[in-house]
């Protein structure tokens, strides 16, 4: 599993993470939510390996392993994924080159056929498959395409921050469906959301709710039951 233990963090001379214990299982969906600003997104970041994002106390555990120190590309080959809330362009390279490449597939006959499969059930047109790696995409196409992204590299720990910003309803409901694909085959999925129409679609294992860098409360679906009927300050 993957293991958050006692966490602290600072970025900029801040310290934006408190204290941490959190637990994500292959086959699990956990959901993060809480108010702007209160850590999700340095959360993921820390655990991913940001290097901007400096370890004060604790650590992270893959599988037994622990990989605090371990830089994000090695993360990545140990099983991890981060889908990042605002996706970068890359000019030059096109999403197909760097997912074959990232997936040691570019001598793959059936690599190519498969990616453009894997981007229709995003429902990405698959010639953007063929385009400099995220350039000129409107915000929810960059979603699909860190979705896809995803789905192809199949790793066992899927990091999904925001991913549903900039869908519409459609989106929504593909989202939801695939969440539950990736859990349904033995993933461990960590959802970031602020979506209620989402939220509403999905049924996790466990929820944490992060405020002011510390975790205010965690259990099972009935804490995000109670957020979305009474939001973070009730």
């Amino acid at each position: 599993m993957l293991e958050v233990e006692n966490l602290s963090v600072r970025v900029d001379e801040k310290d934006v993470i408190h204290d941490i214990d959190l637990l994500l299982s292959p086959g699990e969906l956990v959901v993060l939510v809480g108010p702007n600003g209160s850590g999700k997104s340095s959360l993921l970041r820390t655990i991913a390996g940001d290097p901007r994002y400096k370890v004060v106390s604790g650590r992270i555990l893959l599988d037994g392993e622990d990989i605090t120190r371990l830089p994000p590309d090695e993360r990545a080959r140990k099983g991890l994924f981060l889908a990042f809330q605002t996706p970068p362009e890359f000019d030059g390279v096109t999403l197909a080159t760097v997912l074959l490449r990232a997936a040691g597939r570019e001598r793959d006959p059936k690599a190519f056929s498969e990616l453009v499969q894997a981007a229709s059930r995003v429902g990405l047109d698959p010639s953007y498959i063929s385009r400099p790696l995220n350039k000129g995409f409107s915000g929810g196409e960059k979603k699909r395409s860190e979705l896809l992204q995803a789905l192809f590299l199949n790793k066992k720990y899927v990091l999904l921050d925001e991913i549903d910003s900039g869908v519409d309803v459609d989106g929504l409901k593909q989202i939801a469906a695939i969440i539950n694909d990736l859990v349904s085959a033995e993933k461990g999925v960590l959802l970031v959301s602020h979506n209620p129409a989402l939220l509403q679609m999905i049924s996790p294992n466990r929820v944490y709710v992060l405020r002011d860098g510390r975790i205010e409360r965690s259990g099972g679906p009935e804490v995000l039951e109670d957020v979305l009927k009474a939001g973070f300050y009730d």
